[in-house]
C-alpha cells in the first residue's frame, strides 16, 4: 500500500469549501468542520466517507479553505495524499468527490476505489 509521502497533501477546492459551509449553516453548525476519512469497504476496496464534525482531532491535518475545515486523520491521509476535494453537480444529484491520485480503480459512483 502506498504510503503517500512523496505526495503534496490534501487539497480543498473552493467550491468544495463554500458547500462544506453551507452544510454547516444548514446544519445549525456553522463553526463545524468536515471529515474526511477513508475506511475498508465499498465494491472497490476502500470508501471515502463524509461527515461534520465541532473540532479535529489532535493528530488530524486541517485544511483551512475558503473560510471552513476540513479534517484528515493520519491512517486515511496516508490513502489521501496528493488528493483533492471538490463538488461536483450533475443531474444524478451532487455531492463531494475526491481526485485521488493514489487510485487505480474505483467504481461508478465514486465511493469506493482501489490502490495498487
Amino acid at each position: 500500500m502506498p504510503d503517500g509521502s512523496d505526495l503534496p497533501r490534501f487539497r480543498v477546492t473552493p467550491g468544495a469549501a463554500a458547500q462544506v459551509a453551507d452544510i454547516a449553516r444548514r446544519q445549525g453548525k456553522p463553526g463545524a468542520g468536515l471529515r474526511v476519512s477513508v475506511s475498508a469497504g465499498g465494491c472497490s476496496g476502500f470508501q471515502y466517507g463524509f461527515e461534520l464534525e465541532d473540532a479535529p482531532a489532535a493528530d488530524d491535518l486541517v485544511v483551512e479553505a475558503g473560510g471552513t475545515r476540513v479534517f484528515v486523520d493520519p491512517v486515511s491521509l496516508d490513502l489521501l495524499a496528493g488528493s483533492e476535494l471538490d463538488w461536483n453537480e450533475a443531474l444524478i444529484g451532487a455531492h463531494f468527490v475526491v481526485r485521488n491520485p493514489q487510485a487505480v480503480s474505483g467504481c461508478g459512483c465514486g465511493v469506493s476505489f482501489a490502490v495498487a
